[in-house]
């Protein structure tokens, strides 16, 4: 098994990975908040983890990927008032969205997919435990955690307090301390509420991942209860700080061995948010770029650093995914032999060190490119081919990319009724072929040529692209 390094949050630093019991490694990776569709945001924190999933899954280690659905929220129930539609409604609609977009940017199934709604007996459970050695308390509106008395309160993010955030609150006399925060929101008039032996009301947003945690993932004997704890950059404070304290005062013991955050995503220089009005929503970008694409592009700077979103490097990106298309297209409808091993090598490698994606795909660059060289001298070189075809199966298993069908990655963009008739024609084309109608044949070449369409005749029957 090779050595890992991957950047802990905590330490600031690269650490060699090392799981906390034999082959196993346990992550839990924040999921989203489910009353909207889809934006980049999400997109670069999934592709980010997925990555990190396929490389453990590389280099031998059983992986259990978690990640949750915040499904009960304040921005849930203003959309239940502003829509007249009931919680699960408009959860499920998101849920489902949520993972068919996943799905498009063929991120890895999860192992576990808790929600919020369903594990309220297990939050309940934590809060009572933490009023018990009265490090929460009671307000008129909820039950608080108080953070003086988690003597390492900060340790995570090296902050102790958001003091934007409290400047723009207005501030609840009724708190110990400005920072201490809510684990259980008393009942409002037209709230979500579930009953609890402290007052009628719902969770705070910290609590849920800290309980389940607890209870579907975490080492019972052990000094931590996961090995990664994962989310967005703008997750560590105060989300990931406030986790890490409920726990380590309920339980006596450290959340996660190691913390990782993936950087913001910039649309154009500006920081991705939707009151500046530029949040793209994967479902409107897809129109117009296949996920394969998405992905692509979101994996050509390393997972840590903040990506600078545009249209000019996304088509950039998309010319250097289209090479390894079209090397795919030489080795078209052959079996594979061998990944080729120093290519295997690099390419694990890189992503070894902290998920270096910037760096494997220059790797992937190159080897497409002495791909070509090679073929272009040895073009019945049998055995080279078959050996592209086994390294592009690796490209997909660990980089997630490169598994479309060379000729259909080219037809994106092109309708369903264009399709049925591209294939209508080729199907005519085919058959005045086979009663020796040559001069039919080629004008129906001429009529696909004309929707902007190549056809090519193979061993494997015909094939077509958007030109």
């Amino acid at each position: 098994m090779e050595k890992i390094s991957i950047f802990d949050s905590v330490k600031k630093e690269k650490v060699v990975f090392k799981p906390i019991k034999n082959n196993d490694v346990k992550i839990y990776v924040c999921g989203p908040t489910v009353y909207d569709d889809s934006h980049l945001g999400h997109a670069r924190s999934a592709i980010a983890f997925d990555l990190l999933h396929r490389v453990l899954k590389a280099n031998n280690y059983n992986v259990i990927m978690t990640k949750n659905f915040t499904d009960i929220d304040d921005k849930i129930i203003k959309k239940m008032h502003e829509t007249n539609r009931s919680l699960e409604d408009i959860t499920s609609e998101y849920i489902n969205a949520y993972k068919n977009d996943m799905n498009v940017l063929n991120i890895l199934p999860n192992t576990i997919e808790p929600k919020a709604t369903q594990n309220i007996d297990i939050m309940i459970e934590m809060i009572n435990d933490l009023m018990s050695k009265d490090i929460a308390y009671k307000t008129s509106n909820g039950v608080y955690f108080d953070v003086s008395k988690d003597h390492e309160y900060g340790s995570l993010s090296k902050r102790a307090s958001d003091e934007n955030s409290i400047a723009r609150v207005e501030t609840n006399t009724e708190k110990r301390n400005s920072s201490d925060f809510a684990l259980w929101k008393f009942e409002k008039a037209d709230d979500v509420a579930y009953d609890s032996p402290f007052g009628k009301g719902r969770p705070g947003w910290h609590i849920e991942c800290s309980a389940m945690i607890n209870k579907h993932l975490a080492y019972k004997d052990e000094s931590y209860q996961i090995d990664i704890h994962g989310g967005g950059a703008d997750l560590l404070f105060p989300h990931h700080e406030n986790e890490a304290a409920q726990t380590r005062c309920s339980g006596n013991v450290n959340l996660a061995k190691y913390w990782m955050h993936n950087g913001f995503v910039n649309i154009d220089g500006e920081k991705m948010s939707k009151s500046l009005g530029n949040s793209f929503f994967l479902k409107d970008i897809l129109k117009s770029y296949s996920g394969e694409v998405i992905r692509f592009y979101l994996l050509t700077a390393q997972y840590r650093t903040d990506f600078n979103f545009n249209e000019e490097d996304l088509l950039s990106s998309k010319k250097r995914l289209d090479k390894l298309y079209r090397v795919k297209k030489r080795v078209y409808g052959l079996g594979k032999s061998f990944v080729n091993e120093e290519f295997k090598t690099n390419l694990l490698k890189a992503l070894n060190d902290d998920l270096n994606s910037a760096k494997a795909i220059s790797i992937i660059d190159e080897y497409i490119n002495k791909a070509n060289e090679t073929l272009d001298k040895e073009a019945k070189n049998k055995n080279f081919k078959k050996e592209l075809v086994a390294s592009f199966e690796f490209i997909n298993e660990i980089f997630g990319i490169g598994n479309t069908d060379a000729y259909k990655y080219f037809q994106f963009g092109i309708s369903q009724e264009d399709i049925l008739n591209i294939e209508s024609l080729i199907e005519k084309r085919n058959e005045a072929k086979k009663n020796k109608d040559f001069e039919t044949a080629d004008k129906i070449r001429d009529d696909i040529s004309s929707l902007n369409v190549s056809i090519m005749d193979t061993a494997n029957g015909v094939v077509w692209e958007k030109l």
